[in-house]
């Protein structure tokens, strides 16, 4: 009997993809930096309610495509000098209010522990109580509250040592300076309403957005059976990819977390035969995804057996008669 294996690249394959490129980062971060500037600059000046709400919904989108350049340097992946991944973190999190070192260690648990009870980011599953049921709906509405409570107060708590700790307080203490520094300019201004409006309701749009992303790379995918299988593939489309930092080929990142953004569509068709054979999730939409979750409501393991089987049957039906 054949052993496939969930991870089948060789090393040659790994080495390759692992390998540093600059010039994707170097174009592509100063290019959303200036679309970000750009748009906060509209929905500063104009007096148009649709191009200010467009412009929110804008910079909303493209705090997402930031955040998976976050996620990057999470992984050591973004520059090749550890300093420039831990600064580039903690600069991206301030003016989204959460702490980098407590994303980095709960996302590292979340790959170690993808799919099961350990996992700190499983919240998707339980027994669906009521406290589920709160929990699940209240991360898509209120997801930037919750992520702000979470990060920067319970997991530290629950899990830091004294030099994560530090870390973790250093990072306090610059995003309150430079709040402090935004709204006391803003005072002085006569403007700390209109500067409000312009930081915060992007950010919250920009979390309904993370919540549709992250529901849909993990909700009613195995559970407890690994990397491969217990992460979803939702191939979306061009733009999607581009904004996004391919961050939505999810099975390729979670097997080989190593491995850079930029590379993530050539290691998703090296790895399409065993993500075949495996059966794992591909999907062609986030929104069908997340509008699934959204009725569905939180998960149980005896329910996503059920899912799984449904899922199953629907994909392996015969081709109907052409006679």
């Amino acid at each position: 009997m054949t052993v496939i294996t969930d991870k089948p690249l060789s090393r040659e394959d790994v080495k390759r993809l692992r390998e540093f490129r600059t010039l994707p980062n170097l174009t592509k971060i100063p290019l959303f930096v200036g679309f970000m500037v750009f748009l906060t600059w509209v929905a500063w000046t104009t007096d148009s309610g649709l191009s200010k709400w467009a412009a929110y919904i804008g910079i909303g989108y493209m705090w997402m495509g930031m955040v998976t350049f976050m996620h990057d340097g999470t992984h050591n992946t973004l520059f090749k000098e550890k300093w420039a991944n831990w600064t580039f973190g903690i600069i991206c999190m301030i003016p989204l209010m959460i702490s980098f070192i407590s994303f980095k260690e709960d996302h590292l648990e979340h790959h170690r522990y993808n799919r099961s009870y350990a996992d700190p980011d499983a919240f998707t599953m339980g027994k669906r109580g009521i406290l589920d049921f709160v929990l699940f709906y209240a991360y898509i509405v209120a997801g930037a509250v919750l992520s702000f409570v979470h990060f920067n107060l319970i997991y530290p708590i629950t899990r830091f040592n004294l030099k994560q700790w530090s870390i973790h307080l250093f990072e306090t203490a610059l995003k309150i300076a430079c709040c402090w520094a935004l709204v006391a300019w803003a005072v002085n201004n006569g403007v700390l309403a209109k500067t409000l409006e312009v930081w915060l309701i992007p950010v919250y749009i920009f979390s309904v957005f993370n919540s549709v992303r992250f529901i849909g790379e993990h909700y009613e995918t195995p559970w407890n059976e690994g990397q491969l299988v217990g992460s979803r593939t939702i191939t979306s489309n061009p733009v999607q990819s581009f904004f996004w930092n391919n961050i939505n080929w999810h099975i390729g990142h979670h097997v080989y977390p190593a491995i850079p953004w930029y590379n993530l569509i050539e290691l998703h068709e090296l790895m399409k035969p065993t993500i075949e054979a495996k059966g794992a999730i591909v999907d062609k939409s986030y929104t069908a995804v997340f509008l699934k979750a959204l009725l569905r409501g939180p998960e149980t393991e005896d329910r996503l057996k059920v899912a799984l089987k449904e899922r199953r049957n629907t994909f392996n039906k015969p081709s109907p008669s052409l006679g």
